[in-house]
């Protein structure tokens, strides 16, 4: 009785044990729909340093690629991906522009006076409505648009890997 006790045991631990391997190994990011290839969305919103009422028609009028960056002060994979974008706005053939999600202006600037401003436009989205409307459901999100379409959105920080695939966009 005893050693088919401990035979059940033993299965059932090997068991558990695949079951959960199997999830560590499994890519469970959730994007809720693909947006590559949409046009984006005609919005208005607040300019970051001076309040002043702007048109998403009037930023994204250019045929150049854009990079459209949601990001908060408070968040801290935003710190870990700003390197990136500042490395970006070194290149005048990508135009970065911000979208500050649910952010303290004061500490959005200090943020900024820190780490330097990559960012050619600032948006302010105080409640989040923006973004939710834009396709993001967290941040950083990163979308990649020309000629008002989207091109490839990034979810999380941006990486050396993305860095790559964006510079090769840009040649």
């Amino acid at each position: 009785m005893k050693k088919k006790k401990l035979i059940f045991l033993i299965t059932f631990i090997t068991f558990c044990f695949l079951v959960f391997l199997k999830g560590l190994n499994k890519d469970n990011i959730y994007i809720p729909n693909e947006l590559s290839g949409k046009k984006i969305i005609s919005f208005n919103s607040k300019k970051f340093f001076n309040n002043e009422e702007i048109s998403s028609d009037t930023i994204f009028f250019e045929d150049k690629i854009y990079l459209l960056n949601i990001w908060a002060s408070w968040c801290a994979p935003c710190r870990v991906e700003h390197g990136i974008l500042m490395e970006l706005s070194k290149n005048s053939s990508i135009k970065i522009i911000g979208i500050n999600y649910k952010d303290n202006f004061n500490s959005a600037k200090k943020f900024l006076n820190l780490l330097g401003n990559p960012y050619s436009e600032i948006l302010v989205d105080k409640n989040g409505t923006l973004s939710i409307e834009l396709g993001a459901y967290g941040i950083p999100e990163t979308f990649i648009i020309n000629n008002k379409k989207i091109l490839k959105k990034y979810v999380g920080p941006l990486d050396t890997d993305s860095l790559k695939e964006i510079q090769l966009l840009l040649k």
